[in-house]
């Protein structure tokens, strides 16, 4: 393989941002707004027959994507560098939009599993910077520039795609919005003039993050430290309760303060061997110990995928105010839901 940039290389990043920047008053536009893919990060280099799907941690997701690697080959240019988002589109209730928990599955170390996920839930890659080309290295000019070439040499085919950009600080709010229901985590801000920087916070990214009141259904032990490992949430439906996702990221501290908090609410000596995955583990971790559904607690979450947590919760604070009864689905944000095909460039 030889080309301007090789593998691997890091990521140009983004730092969170409440607002979506907007515009000068005056003048030439200083921002470019792209929808935020909630996907696999990856690099892809090509040059000719040899494909590297480089992930941000500089891996080569290659082996688990072998689909994305022939469309690769069919649909970008012999010689190239695209950065952008492998993610797997499901139609959902009439609407395509994206799977996190099929995306998820796809990183297997069975090869047989690999090639059947492969046909059931095949990824599509989508691009939003391009940094080389031929034998230019196009990382080192503005991102309008590269913004350009990129529409020029992507897209058009099944399965690689050029994300939606706007100008417009108005459209990038709607976006945030409205393009949730297609699957998608929020806004980006790039700026047109500039280079690509790895592994620089240089962009801005504006996330859904919302708040509810869960009950608490029990808790999964830490596999390596003392106290518990995370908590796992509940909603009612009706007047079933269900699991709905969990909450971790405490201190060393906190999980041992925690677990003799809930200790006298555990339910004898049961462990249940079956409940809320884990996005990376097997079957093996998901034993959890059960609890007397009788405290409620307050967590932020960015967005459900179905009746769960896309990804996990943070704990903020105990609601002894509220009763169980009163966590119900109802309270949550219910998004517009656009189709996959409505956040790709030219896709409307």
């Amino acid at each position: 393989m030889e080309l301007p940039l090789m593998p691997p290389l890091a990521p140009m990043l983004a730092k969170a941002a409440a607002t979506v920047p907007p515009q000068p008053e005056s003048g030439d536009p200083t921002w470019s707004y792209e929808p935020k893919w909630d996907g696999f990060r990856a690099i892809i280099f090509r040059d000719g027959d040899e494909v590297v799907l480089g992930s941000r941690g500089g891996k080569d997701l290659a082996r688990y994507f072998p689909e994305a690697v022939e469309a690769v080959k069919s649909e970008l240019p012999e010689k190239c560098v695209v950065d952008g988002e492998l993610v797997v589109p499901r139609e959902i209730d009439g609407v395509t939009r994206l799977s996190w928990e099929a995306l998820s599955e796809r990183i297997h170390p069975a090869a047989s599993r690999v090639a059947l996920l492969s046909e059931q839930t095949p990824a599509q890659f989508v691009g939003f910077d391009l940094l080389a080309l031929g034998d230019r290295d196009v990382s080192i000019e503005d991102f309008g520039v590269r913004r350009a070439l990129l529409l020029d040499c992507v897209g058009g085919g099944p399965s690689c795609h050029v994300t939606a950009a706007t100008a417009d600080s108005a459209e990038a709010m709607a976006w945030f919005e409205t393009f949730e229901g297609a699957g998608l985590d929020g806004v980006v801000a790039k700026k047109l003039a500039g280079p690509y920087l790895p592994n620089k916070r240089e962009m801005i990214k504006v996330k859904h993050a919302r708040t509810a009141d869960v009950v608490l259904l029990g808790y999964r032990p830490h596999k390596s430290q003392p106290g518990i490992g995370s908590m796992l949430l509940g909603l009612f439906d009706g007047a079933e309760l269900k699991m709905i996702g969990g909450a971790s990221a405490f201190t060393a501290a906190r999980r041992i303060e925690l677990l003799a908090e809930l200790e006298p609410l555990r339910l004898g000596d049961d462990v249940v061997a079956e409940g809320e995955a884990s996005r990376w583990r097997s079957a093996a971790d998901r034993s959890w110990i059960p609890l007397r559904p009788e405290r409620v607690l307050e967590v932020a979450y960015d967005q459900m995928e179905g009746e769960r947590f896309r990804h996990a919760a943070r704990f903020l604070r105990w609601r002894p105010d509220r009763v169980p009864d009163e966590c119900t689905f109802d309270q949550l944000e219910v998004p517009v839901r656009y189709d996959f095909a409505d956040v790709l460039a030219g896709g409307k």
